[in-house]
């Protein structure tokens, strides 16, 4: 469920047992309690009868304890969880013990077998937006949207043809436009809207110098503190006092919907991840990770797919990247650090989107194939016929016609591995596919086999060995090293440009922005000052391995 309802105060968060049900405590008529129960400390304030519980519960062999937040740090209670091995979870504040043991209950029953009827949650499809949509847009007579927390439209109500050419553009896109969002944020109704659990007027907006939208109402969906998203009803006449009310309850229940997705979805993700990552890694758990996968037995394909994180000008030299002094405006530096953590939120998010939709690509191409976020980089796990020989090349298309499926909006990398028959050769072949990532990462192709850049990848790990052992130019190229830097010259990289265009001297000149003659002139110097047979091929070999590896400083004209 992760931590948007209950926090872990004592206890081992990884014992091995199942939930048995879900609950609710009654110090009057004590319930039995099925083996590994989870139960519900409804009104538990006092340390002393938490600890009494606590070891009432572990003698009945209960798995935890949940009491409302902030829980007392009290010795008793962090003894008595101790002694009885019952864990001690908090509620939020805010979140009711009703959406907790509603939402617990359906986790717990999902994937039960004989039960004929749809699973509910307040008499709608547990997890149908768009039923809870319309059923709302009935309620409030009016087109209904419900969003996240990013304007991200995650379901919608008929009648949207009644609303104004703004909402029929966002439902659409399945996004609020940008200049929208904008408006919004700079009219403070974002601000209101996470301030408040009410509904929130929204005025209307400028669609074209003579069309204005509709006028909004908009409520928070919150789960305790946290925002899960929003639900926008577009009215033209303000909504009577029953009608704000049932707004106000339609967002309690998109919440526990909203609640009930993220959940099954993030188990999802972590038995998938867990399961890929497990594969990947060989040794004894990979064949029953791939049998669970049902990839055992089969020839596949690795594919490691990264964001590449792409630095503006202005942020490496702009205001952000300069080193501030000890007298900077500490509120430009307070804000520096929030959009840098912000950031990094938002990169996260990214990366999660691109691994689902690659799960969802890779799913509708084959499948058995298997995909996960696991840590930055998102595998994937691609079966291939085993009476053919172009896997590879049959990843490669598939890889490209993803990136161009999500388009530009970031900048995507793919590399991929070998083909494997063998369930130990995994790791090698994912070995292969960060290896050729790590390329894609530092150059302009966006796919790529690791036979492709085999080169390339054998020079970085030559590099990598030489920058750990702290190796320094030697022979002819320290030569020139120390003499560019005594005398502010470029032969370092007249060199690099003359074997770059293997000795083309037109193309070297125009490489470095020379007239011929000067380039003449500075190729005879450094041969000169390096002692550099330009004629010998061994000697030619020596020093472009040794500039690609070892990388000396350019030089910089005054």
């Amino acid at each position: 469920m992760g931590a948007t309802l209950l926090e872990l105060v004592d206890g081992d968060a990884d014992r091995p047992v199942e939930i048995g049900g879900v609950v609710i405590n009654d110090p009057v008529d004590e319930p039995v309690l099925p083996s590994n129960a989870l139960v519900l400390g409804v009104g538990l304030q006092e340390p002393s009868l938490i600890a009494w519980t606590l070891r009432d519960l572990g003698r009945q062999q209960a798995a935890g304890l949940v009491v409302r937040a902030p829980v007392p740090r009290e010795a008793s209670i962090t003894e008595a969880v101790a002694e009885s091995g019952v864990a001690l979870l908090g509620l939020t504040r805010g979140a009711s013990w009703d959406q907790l043991a509603v939402l617990l209950r359906s986790l717990l029953a999902d994937g039960d077998v004989g039960v004929a009827e749809p699973e509910t949650l307040g008499g709608m499809p547990s997890g149908d937006l768009f039923a809870l949509a319309n059923a709302t847009a009935a309620l409030l007579d009016a087109p209904v949207t419900i969003e996240d927390r990013s304007s991200r439209v995650l379901a919608f109500s008929g009648r949207q043809d009644e609303a104004d050419t703004a909402r029929v553009e966002t439902v659409l896109g399945r996004q609020v436009p940008q200049r929208y969002s904008r408006l919004l944020a700079e009219l403070g109704i974002f601000r209101e809207l996470h301030r408040t659990d009410r509904p929130v007027h929204v005025p209307p907006l400028p669609i074209t110098a003579t069309e204005s939208t509709i006028p909004r109402v908009a409520v928070a969906v919150r789960a305790g503190d946290e925002i899960l998203g929003s639900i926008w009803a577009a009215v033209r006449d303000p909504l009577t006092d029953e009608r704000t009310q049932a707004l106000c309850d339609a967002a309690k229940l998109v919440a526990l919907h909203m609640l009930r997705i993220r959940a099954g979805a993030d188990v999802e993700r972590r038995l998938r991840a867990d399961l890929v990552s497990t594969a990947l890694e060989g040794g004894a758990g990979a064949r029953d990770a791939l049998d669970r996968l049902g990839l055992a037995d089969q020839p596949v394909v690795v594919l490691a797919l990264a964001v590449r994180i792409r630095r503006t000008t202005e942020d490496q030299s702009g205001p952000r990247g300069r080193a501030r002094t000890a007298t900077a405006d500490l509120k430009d530096t307070l804000e520096a650090v929030q959009e840098s953590l912000v950031g990094e939120a938002g990169l996260a998010t990214e990366r999660q989107r691109l691994a689902d939709a690659f799960a969802m690509h890779l799913g509708a191409v084959h499948p058995r194939s298997a995909a996960a976020l696991v840590g930055d980089v998102a595998y994937g796990l691609l079966p291939v016929r085993a009476d053919r020989g172009d896997g590879e090349e049959r990843a490669v298309r598939i890889a490209k016609d993803f990136l161009e499926r999500i388009g530009d909006r970031v900048t995507v990398t793919v590399g991929i591995g070998p083909v494997v028959r063998e369930t130990a050769r995994l790791p090698h072949a994912r070995a292969g596919a960060d290896r050729a990532l790590r390329v894609l990462r530092t150059g302009s192709q966006r796919v790529a086999r690791l036979a492709d850049v085999h080169v390339e990848t054998l020079l970085l790990e030559l590099r990598d060995l030489i920058e750990a052992r702290g190796d320094q130019p030697t022979g002819p190229i320290a030569r020139l090293v120390a003499y560019d830097r005594e005398h502010n010259t470029s032969l370092v990289e007249t060199l690099r440009a003359w074997l770059d265009a293997f000795g083309d001297v037109i193309a070297a000149a125009a490489a470095v922005y020379v007239h011929p003659n000067t380039f003449r002139y500075r190729l005879r110097r450094l041969a000169e000052v390096a002692d550099l047979d330009l004629a010998d091929p061994d000697t030619r070999f020596a020093a472009m391995l040794q500039l690609r590896v070892v990388t000396p400083p350019r030089s910089h004209r005054a």
